[in-house]
This record gives structure tokens, C-alpha cells and sequence, in this order.
């Protein structure tokens, strides 16, 4: 886990009312809006489960736990209050967001609903891929549950558990589809080792050959392995996140750029900044500059 992720301070995010004054339960739509700029790059956690469908995502790109996932069109994404959330970029999204609390899945003798794998997530997954048919169903249902959710009455709260019954089970099906449930493999086991390995030592350790050293197995090896479990070379686990630490420093601080390349390991100002150059498509200064004029 990323040494600022261990932080104490890591703030709670508690589920804020909308008009309809819900503590426990809230549907958040975003037709083309942006997140606020000040959760860019601040590790938090949420006091609730959040199920996202996302229509459209223009590139967003965050992390949940050590894992960075760049949002995908027709996909949804869920995360529990164990998990730690960074929010690398901000664009336009379209999506529609569940958010409820432990408290929400047990009223109605719904404790159950905490056993199905999409809550549970014993492969530690957050991201599910859907058929046409499974954007159709899931459009269907959201908008059930939105209308629902600003319609208060007597039976509101049990057409709502009914509801979000049907999505969660619906979602655990899709769970089991798409995440083997006969246990991680061992080279997921060990992709895992890898990527909390970079995360303990990234500042200190950039090349792939450091890593194969701590981890016992030879460079060629390791790189196969993170290849095929990632889909991502060997190398790039390490250059991502010294990027977004980069883009957090670069943005959350006023340090020099020669203060920020020398905390993450980079003797040299000049390298470290072609090295940011080629990984984003712009310098660390011209990225400061655009993102603070964004977003101040």
C-alpha cells in the first residue's frame, strides 16, 4: 500500500443527505460533471459501499487500494468501507452511482445481502464488464432505484431493499462470471506481492531487476508473470505510480521540481522530468500550471 495510504489521517467519507435526507442510502448522477477538484490525488475512504455504473468516462483514471483502473465506458465499479480510494485525474463522467451504508443492508433482515460475493469480493476485484444485454438490465434497474430512492412513503424503504436486492444478486452473478471463485491463483498472489512491493519501496527502487531481487525469481520470470496477470509490462507498475506520487506532489505541494525528483529517487531534475514528459505528454512544470488554472 502506498506509504501516504498508511497514513493515520486518511479521512472518512460519510454519505451526504440529498434533499431527501437519507443518511444510509443515496443515488449520485453525473450528466458530463466533474468530481471536485479537491479530492485530486487524496487517498480517503468511504464509510459505505459505492456500486458505479459509468455510461461515459472520457479517460478518468483512479486507484483503489494498489490497483489504478482508467474508467471504461459500460462498465461498473464498486468498492467497500475497507478500501482506500485516489482520484489520479478528474475529466467529464456520465454515470450513475448506489451509495449505502452497513447499516442499509441490515434493515429489513437484508444481513444476508453482506454474504454475496459483489460485497464480500474474495478476489479483490472492482471492475465488471458488460454485455449489451447486462447495460440494458442495469439501466433498468438504476432507474427504478432513483425514482424510488426521491419518492418518500411508507413502502419506500422496502421497494428500495427489494431493489437493490435484485441489482447486488444480478451483480454477483456477473462476480462469479467474470472472478474465479476457487480461490486467487498464484501468480495473481504473487502480482499482488509485486505491486505492494513497489509500493513500499518506489521511491528508492525503479528498475524491475531491484524487485526480482526482493521477491526471489528472476527478472525474465517476474516480467512474464506481471505481463500476463496485467496485461502491463513489468516496468510500467513501477513508472505508474511514481507518476501519481509525482502528480500529487506537483499539485498538493509548492515544492521545487528538484525537491520532488530527489524525494522519488531521481538524481537529476532534467531526467526526471523527461521521465514525466514521456509518461503524461507534458512537462512537471506546464502540469502544475495546467491543472492548478483547472482547478483553483
Amino acid at each position: 500500500m502506498p506509504s501516504f495510504l498508511q497514513d493515520q489521517q486518511v479521512p472518512v467519507h460519510k454519505i451526504e443527505p440529498d434533499a431527501t435526507g437519507n443518511q444510509h442510502f443515496r443515488v449520485y448522477q453525473f450528466e458530463g460533471a466533474t468530481p471536485s477538484w479537491s479530492e485530486v490525488l487524496i487517498p480517503h475512504r468511504k464509510d459505505h459501499y459505492l456500486i458505479v455504473f459509468i455510461r461515459r468516462a472520457g479517460g478518468h483514471r483512479q486507484w483503489i487500494d494498489t490497483t489504478a483502473y482508467t474508467l471504461k465506458d459500460n462498465t461498473v465499479y464498486f468498492m467497500g468501507p475497507e478500501h482506500i480510494i485516489v482520484k489520479e485525474e478528474l475529466k467529464q463522467l456520465w454515470s450513475t452511482g448506489i451509495a449505502f451504508t452497513p447499516e442499509f443492508l441490515s434493515l429489513d433482515h437484508n444481513g444476508s445481502l453482506k454474504q454475496l460475493p459483489i460485497i464480500l469480493n474474495p478476489q479483490g476485484g472492482h471492475e465488471l464488464l458488460l454485455t449489451e444485454h447486462d447495460v440494458t438490465f442495469i439501466e433498468d434497474i438504476l432507474a427504478k432505484i432513483s425514482t424510488e430512492h426521491h419518492r418518500p412513503g411508507d413502502w419506500q424503504q422496502r421497494m428500495l431493499s427489494a431493489q437493490l436486492i435484485l441489482l447486488l444478486t444480478y451483480l454477483s452473478r456477473l462476480y462469479t462470471e467474470q472472478y474465479h471463485t476457487d480461490g486467487p491463483s498464484a501468480e495473481k498472489i504473487f502480482l499482488k506481492k509485486y505491486q505492494a512491493e513497489i509500493d513500499k519501496n518506489f521511491k528508492q527502487l525503479h528498475e524491475v531487476n531491484d524487485y526480482a531481487g526482493i521477491l526471489n525469481i528472476s527478472p525474465g520470470h517476474l516480467s512474464d508473470v506481471v505481463k500476463l496477470q496485467s496485461g502491463k509490462p513489468a516496468i510500467k507498475h513501477i513508472h505508474a505510480r511514481l507518476i501519481m506520487e509525482a502528480r500529487r506532489l506537483l499539485f498538493h505541494t509548492a515544492r521545487p521540481l528538484k525537491e520532488i525528483a530527489f524525494d522519488l529517487g531521481f538524481s537529476d531534475t532534467s531526467y526526471f522530468s523527461r521521465f514525466f514528459k514521456r509518461e503524461t505528454g507534458v512537462s512537471p512544470a506546464d502540469y502544475r500550471a495546467n491543472i492548478r488554472k483547472m482547478y483553483h
